[in-house]
């Protein structure tokens, strides 16, 4: 899919600063990305892989781990904005991460974005602070909130 928004240049992307990005296509979890995870990172946990006795656990099915909704925010984030123009994007890490709801297994998710800011960085660069939310269809939680700095530069 295409991001919504396309940005050419740091001058483009210092203007961000404040933006809403909007929110993506919703996109379902299914058990074969949670089984594909799990084997990724060594985590089977039941609560993820068993769905019957997950069934009869706390949440009443498999959810998927946390990092693995974090971990979709690239590929979320990538629906809401390309950058062209850099010689080099970094993704620089996060500041806060929290996972407020957990995620049934075939249920669909979205991802909010927002610029919070655009500043120079030394080395002829930008940083983009973002704030992103994973939300849930049909939940007053969210999934993931998590603020996300990218380094962009000329």
């Amino acid at each position: 899919m295409t991001a919504s928004r396309t940005v050419t240049g740091l001058d483009e992307i210092r203007a961000l600063a404040g933006t809403d990005l909007g929110r993506t296509d919703w996109v379902e979890v299914t058990q074969d990305r949670v089984h594909t995870f799990a084997d990724a990172t060594d985590d089977h946990q039941w609560l993820h892989v068993d769905p019957e006795r997950a069934a009869a656990g706390p949440f009443g099915a498999a959810i998927a781990h946390g990092y693995l909704t974090l971990s979709l925010i690239i590929p979320l984030f990538n629906q809401l904005l390309s950058v062209e123009g850099a010689s080099m994007s970094l993704n620089y890490g996060l500041d806060k991460v929290r996972f407020p709801h957990p995620v049934r297994v075939g249920a669909k998710i979205r991802l909010h974005g927002v610029v919070e800011s655009a500043e120079e960085v030394h080395g002829n660069g930008v940083e983009m602070r973002l704030a992103f939310t994973v939300e849930i269809e049909g939940c007053d939680k969210p999934a993931c909130a998590a603020h996300a700095i990218y380094r962009h530069y000329a």
